[in-house]
């Protein structure tokens, strides 16, 4: 039944193909896109396959370029979550064979994940970050680009592993704009519905659509403490001062977007729902 399923897809030229579908963003974004009714696939690098009827799962390797023919057979569009944070150098050459794979298979629009503030702040990963969103505009593929704000669900995972010292060390004078990553994941479906880059605005250039941020602008430190009163962890919290261009960027508000605090979902209630003991 599966090879059959698989077939009739690849005869197709309207399927979405989430990358990192099994990550903290491609989850979300692959359990919305089961609701458009359109063919859907997933690429993952794991050998063991999800027993999924609504999904067509697929091998693949976009850092090392293998599996990825098969997977993109058919797709119309991509939606881009994939990246290695702890190996972000990789991501370059991901972003590289992604798109070789793309003009081969005649994929006609990327969507593809950012990060505000990542082209004011030099920091290591925001540049690689930059340099993808460069490749894909470059492409000469249809494609579409959303920059959105923190995550609740990384920062639990960072304060997580910060709360394991004795003091938890924060960014000095860094504000923070959450923004719940199921409705990132919502807007990246609707604009993977859409045609490549229409809802560009004037000074964004084309394809790259108005930022998603948070509804409320929070301190680094505040977001550490109340983390630590949710999760029931008595821990000092200590702001460092980090020293230049990055540290600047940092303490300029470049990871926020007051403008456009169009998220619904507060820290607070992440906290109440996920966090809380």
């Amino acid at each position: 039944m599966t090879a059959i399923r698989e077939g009739l897809w690849l005869m197709k030229n309207d399927a979405i193909m989430v990358t990192g579908a099994t990550g903290v963003l491609g989850r979300e974004v692959l359990d919305r896109a089961r609701r458009t009714g359109l063919p859907l696939r997933a690429l993952t690098r794991g050998a063991t396959l999800p027993d999924d009827p609504e999904v067509a799962w697929f091998t693949g390797d976009l850092a090392a370029g293998t599996g990825l023919d098969e997977a993109f057979a058919g797709v119309r569009t991509v939606i881009h979550c994939a990246s290695d944070i702890r190996h972000f150098k990789n991501d370059i050459p991901a972003f590289h064979h992604l798109l070789e794979a793309a003009r081969r298979s005649g994929v006609e629009h990327i969507v593809n994940i950012s990060i505000v503030g990542i082209d004011r702040i030099p920091y290591p990963y925001y540049r690689i970050k930059l340099e993808c969103e460069r490749l894909l505009e470059a492409s000469g593929i249809g494609w579409t680009n959303l920059r959105a704000t923190q995550f609740p669900e990384l920062l639990n995972m960072a304060f997580g592993v910060l709360s394991k010292l004795p003091v938890v060390i924060v960014p000095t004078g860094t504000d923070c704009q959450p923004v719940d990553q199921g409705e990132v994941a919502d807007r990246l479906v609707e604009l993977a519905l859409g045609e490549p880059g229409k809802e560009a605005p004037p000074a964004g250039g084309w394809g790259r659509v108005a930022d998603l941020a948070g509804p409320t602008v929070y301190t680094a430190d505040r977001l550490a403490k109340d983390w630590l009163r949710a999760a029931g962890k008595r821990r000092r919290v200590l702001p460092v001062f980090i020293p230049g261009k990055i540290g600047a960027g940092f303490r300029s508000g470049a990871l926020t977007a007051p403008d456009r605090a169009v998220g619904k979902r507060t820290w607070e209630e992440y906290l109440a729902e996920s966090v809380a003991r």
